[in-house]
């Protein structure tokens, strides 16, 4: 295969580069700057572009390399954060026109991890409103560089458009329904959800607080590692986040998945799905099978029940999340928000916490699922990106409909982390993804798997036509 270019080099290659002073950072964020300006015009991911504050990274990064003070792979290294994530002096929108305006005079916690580990950030991401599934017609809307016609994967859109069109070498994201892992399939890059408050939260924008996640999103397993090492922790300012010490989240990646034990319920990823993905799937688990994985047949719990419980429960939590502005700013919000925060104030405190206990009950019988595998293996989503038009994306909603979160928001229910991967394209092009699914806590895990997949297969290797 020829050489990818510079812009769609991983983290590791890049940093190895930078390490070995062969790549200057400065040159490099300067070279990433000029094709966001020539590209990102057609795309839209970013919602503000840093160019002064990155410049000013880059060269001290260079300086610091210079003295021999490397601080790690992401030292020097140009990535992007969705625009949810506070960064001082910056504005933060997340894309609402309310908080347009909005400029925090501190940085959240991801973001001040990224900056001590040396990152270059290179501006903030584009977003649906609120997080959820729908733009602010004050907004542009992120287009799938595989083609611009089609879905580029809801609330973190920007952050897998971006990734894909080789615009950063990273980015952050967020998944309270799917909104890592749906970007990162639409647009064929690798997206790390990790275990609620493995990661922390401060700083960031809310959607639902229960289910909030926030991770990494990268063109390799490998370099999804790099950033959640980074990017992990407890923080004394978020009470949430977990006091489990961090581990190596690249320990052994290059160990093989010989004996790792992974479920399949060939139900569970059939009823209801595209025959291709399914397919891409049922491949991606002989790959892994050649390697030396053990499958194991599961039943996974029928899910219809508990997926509509999670509409109930985010849309409680995003009217609490928006009690400041909204109902009192509520001519500002968009048409598709709007409705998701009216719905959200009309939950009764009974009807919150039934649906609290259909999650507690998924949660349970998914517990039961991983009893005796290491791993679930299944798709990302249900489709691979589907035809859309802006004034679809832009509202008003329709009736609530949760198939899509068949693979998805269960895994938000209950907080396990997942990856997910490129494993194959449909027949229109278009990307289709793998998801491995972890018990607590087993992040390496699944980088390890994810490597090992890469390894075995080139599908990370193929890039849009940008």
């Amino acid at each position: 295969m020829q050489e990818a270019p510079i812009h769609y080099n991983t983290i590791s290659q890049v940093a190895s580069l930078i390490e070995a002073k062969e790549l200057s950072p400065v040159e490099l964020t300067e070279a990433m700057l000029a094709r966001i300006d020539a590209v990102d015009g057609r795309y839209l991911s970013y919602a503000t572009v840093m160019a002064d504050q990155a410049m000013e990274s880059a060269r001290a990064a260079e300086t610091a390399i210079s003295a021999g003070n490397y601080l790690g792979p992401l030292h020097g290294v140009p990535i992007a954060v969705k625009d949810l994530c506070f960064t001082n002096g910056v504005r933060t929108m997340g894309g609402s026109k309310v908080l347009r305006d909005h400029v925090p005079d501190f940085d959240a916690t991801v973001v001040k991890n990224l900056l001590a580990a040396g990152a270059v950030i290179l501006g903030k991401l584009n977003l649906t409103e609120g997080a959820m599934a729908g733009y602010n017609p004050e907004f542009q809307i992120p287009l799938n560089p595989w083609n611009t016609g089609r879905w580029s994967g809801a609330s973190s859109s920007g952050s897998g458009v971006a990734t894909a069109a080789g615009l950063c070498f990273g980015s952050l994201g967020s998944d309270t329904g799917g909104s890592i892992r749906f970007p990162a399939a639409a647009c064929g890059t690798v997206g790390i959800k990790p275990t609620w408050g493995r990661v922390s939260r401060y700083g960031v924008l809310a959607l639902a607080e229960s289910l909030d996640h926030i991770g990494p999103m990268t063109r390799s397993a490998a370099d999804a590692g790099i950033m959640l090492q980074v990017l992990a922790g407890h923080d004394p300012i978020d009470p949430t986040s977990l006091t489990t010490p961090v581990p190596n989240m690249l320990e052994g990646l290059d160990r093989g998945i010989w004996g790792v034990r992974i479920g399949l319920d060939e139900r569970y990823i059939t009823d209801g799905v595209d025959s291709a993905v399914t397919e891409g799937v049922l491949a991606g688990i002989k790959v892994l099978e050649g390697l030396g994985a053990e499958v194991v047949q599961v039943r996974m719990p029928e899910t219809p029940e508990f997926l509509s419980a999670w509409g109930i429960l985010c849309q409680a939590e995003a009217a609490a999340a928006h009690r400041e502005t909204y109902p009192s700013r509520g001519e500002e919000y968009g048409p598709w928000f709007r409705g998701w925060l009216e719905r959200g104030a009309a939950v009764t405190g009974a009807r919150y916490a039934e649906a609290n206990q259909k999650r507690l009950a998924c949660n349970g019988l998914l517990a039961e699922v991983f009893d005796g595998i290491d791993a679930l293996v299944c798709p990302s989503m249900t489709t691979t990106a589907g035809p859309v038009k802006p004034e679809e994306l832009y509202g008003p909603m329709g009736e609530d409909d949760w198939t899509w979160g068949q693979f998805t928001i269960p895994f938000d229910f209950n907080g396990t982390p997942t990856i997910s991967l490129p494993c194959g394209l449909d027949a229109d092009g278009l990307p289709l993804s793998i998801q491995f699914v972890g018990k607590h806590l087993s992040e390496p895990l699944l980088c390890r798997m994810g490597h090992a997949f890469e390894g075995a297969t080139s599908w990370h290797d193929l890039h849009p036509e940008v």
